[in-house]
């Protein structure tokens, strides 16, 4: 009997070690997963069962708007489309498939959250809308509560009511059967957060999606990193025309260098984490399009040079790809400090900025090692339909951080 009890205790020793072993590595595969999400806008020719769905977490399909005071599609073709993109859920069951709402010069959103009967107006219809296409979630993509960016409504009451709708947005999509992910699109500069309650509102979010691209727009003066990785420090720009003309933007604003200077992924998130923010609700963006412009000197092979206006307002990556990097009058060059490729042509005068397979596996890898919630990108049909794509280099680097 004696011999019969240890024999018995030592299974279920076994087994209960085994039990924990089993849970301890889904915790740590769990943990070490980084979601790599794609906005998709619908193209002609770039069809649902054509995209690399294998290769991503989620992707977010891209627009519905504020129509009346409601989640809408302007028309009927765009829901067909959805429906058509979810339906490749069959073949990706792993996928999850969300709807963005709003987006660049998007209005409304003011409006909406202004009263607690639009907010309710607003919501009823997300929920009916995620129920009717079987969604699994809901980027809000307004761009910006309190500032009129593109001449869109705002009012300084949309930063508590920015809170108030995530809230109810949460609470409401928790009644679905569907278990929904509920993202939001934040900028990557200091003077967004500024506008918003950050840590109330990571209380109802499970992502913020951090656009840390068009970090140097098509409009400005002097050429830069759109989409730098790499902490760039005033130093590292001090004595270009690109200080000078930071230095004239300080001196005409009381924020001073909290508003304008070099920005970059690194430090717009270690400036959320500062601020509260949890590593694991911040999603890097990536961009998969470039910035152009023209009339560049060849000082410093055009980087922070003045220009003479876009060359191209933007190309998406296969257009660089196939154009510029083989062109002979390109040349590319690494920015070590911001941890960024950029093409420029001292023939034509042209400096593009813009990321490529390295600097997106490089912001893959910064997402792993600091235990940030992932990395998206805009948008998936400006990437090349090559193997080697920027997807395929983002994919790979999390795939490789499982083994």
């Amino acid at each position: 009997m004696r011999n019969s009890r240890s024999y018995l205790s030592i299974l279920v020793f076994i087994w209960t070690t085994s039990i924990l072993n089993s849970c301890a590595s889904a915790k740590d595969e769990k943990e070490n997963n980084i979601v790599v999400m794609g906005y998709y806008v619908p193209e002609k020719e770039y069809h649902p069962e054509q995209l690399p769905l294998n290769q991503l977490t989620h992707i977010i399909f891209s627009f519905s708007t504020i129509i009346d005071g409601e989640m809408k599609f302007g028309n009927t073709e765009t829901g067909e489309k959805l429906a058509q993109l979810v339906a490749q859920r069959k073949n990706y069951p792993h996928l999850k498939v969300m709807i963005a709402c709003g987006g660049w010069g998007a209005n409304g959103f003011s409006d909406m959250a202004a009263t607690k009967e639009n907010r309710v107006k607003f919501i009823k219809s997300v929920v009916s809308f995620n129920s009717k296409y079987k969604l699994d979630g809901l980027d809000i993509d307004w761009e910006y509560p309190a500032i009129p960016a593109a001449n869109t409504g705002a009012r300084p009451e949309d930063k508590q009511n920015f809170t108030l709708l995530m809230k109810e947005l949460r609470e409401s999509l928790d009644t679905l059967e569907r278990d929904q992910t509920l993202t939001f699109a934040s900028a990557g500069w200091k003077r967004y957060y500024e506008n918003i309650e950050l840590k109330e509102v990571m209380q109802y979010a499970d992502f913020m999606n951090v656009m840390t691209y068009d970090q140097v727009g098509g409009n400005s003066p002097y050429t830069g990193h759109h989409t730098a990785l790499g902490l760039i420090k005033d130093v590292d720009v001090e004595g270009t025309p690109a200080w000078n003309y930071v230095e004239e933007r300080r001196a005409a604003t009381k924020k001073g260098g909290s508003t304008y200077g070099p920005r970059s992924v690194e430090k717009i998130i270690a400036f959320c984490i500062e601020n509260g923010v949890q590593p694991k609700q911040l999603v890097i963006g990536s961009a998969f399009y470039g910035r152009a412009w023209k009339g560049v000197p060849s000082l410093d092979n055009g980087l922070y040079q003045p220009n003479k206006g876009a060359h191209i307002g933007w190309s998406g990556y296969s257009q660089i790809r196939q154009e510029f990097e083989t062109d002979k009058n390109y040349k590319r060059y690494w920015d070590p400090v911001a941890k960024a490729p950029y093409l420029y042509s001292a023939k034509d005068s042209i400096f593009i900025s813009y990321d490529d397979t390295v600097s997106v596996r490089l912001k893959t890898e910064f997402t792993i090692q600091k235990k940030l919630g992932g990395i998206m990108f805009w948008q998936l049909g400006n990437d090349t339909k090559d193997e080697d794509s920027l997807l395929k280099a983002m994919y790979d680097t999390a795939l490789k951080s499982k083994e």
